[in-house]
């Protein structure tokens, strides 16, 4: 099946592409037998490598990623079009729609909001999310342990009488790390992890990323430390 040169491709293109491979008859024999689970890996992939790019700070690298990743986006938006839920434009329709009601302060009447002035309120009162338990439960359950664990702290404080103290998070750290021991039951490392999360939120840390960079630094230097002569 021949497909007409351009000079330019667009999104346009790149849909009608995931359509014609997906074709039942005519597509790729490995395209038009994949489900929303058989790729769910592959997003996950394509996200982290596009991340990879981004601190490599490459921006010809960070372009081929981001087309990666639409390309996801495009193929399981054409597995729900095939069933009938919804379209690729439902989907920029949603996503449009959600950032002019975000954005009252750019998009004149694009919503009410009265007594709404930050992004959380506006996003809450979207999602309908009222109570703590509202909150916790739309934490998706998907997320790295570190970030599932942050998020639910920042959603959990928004109920607290008290605001939380690092002062406070790091000498509840320090007691608990002196429970450890030989028969530590794994809640145990648990709690302390939490707590030290607890503590590099409250300085501003993302412990995701300070772990993953910190990592890294320990990779380079025990590979340096194992070629030296």
């Amino acid at each position: 099946m021949d497909y007409p040169k351009k000079d330019k491709y667009n999104a346009a293109d790149l849909e009608q592409i995931i359509r014609i491979l997906r074709d039942p008859e005519k597509g790729c024999p490995w395209d038009k037998v994949q489900t929303h689970q058989s790729i769910r890996k592959n997003f996950v992939e394509e996200t982290y490598e596009a991340l990879e790019a981004i601190d490599k700070e490459d921006p010809h690298l960070l372009q081929e990623e981001l087309g990666d990743v639409m390309m996801q986006v495009m193929l399981h938006s054409q597995m729900e079009a095939e069933q009938g839920h919804f379209t690729f434009e439902d989907v920029c329709d949603g996503v449009c729609r959600k950032l002019i009601f975000r954005h009252p302060h750019i998009f004149a009447g694009a919503g009410d909001n009265t007594g709404l002035n930050s992004w959380q309120a506006l996003k809450d009162k979207e999602k309908g999310r009222v109570t703590l338990r509202d909150e916790l439960e739309s934490v998706p359950a998907t997320l790295p342990a570190l970030m599932y664990c942050e998020k639910h702290q920042k959603r959990a404080q928004r109920f607290w009488d008290q605001p939380a103290q690092k002062a406070d998070a790091l000498e509840e750290l320090a007691r608990q790390i002196e429970k450890l021991g030989s028969e530590s039951e794994a809640e145990e490392y648990g709690r302390a992890l939490f707590l030290l999360v607890q503590a590099a939120r409250l300085d501003g840390v993302c412990a995701e990323e300070a772990l993953e960079k910190y990592t890294r630094k320990f990779a380079r230097q025990e590979i340096e430390k194992s070629e030296k002569p």
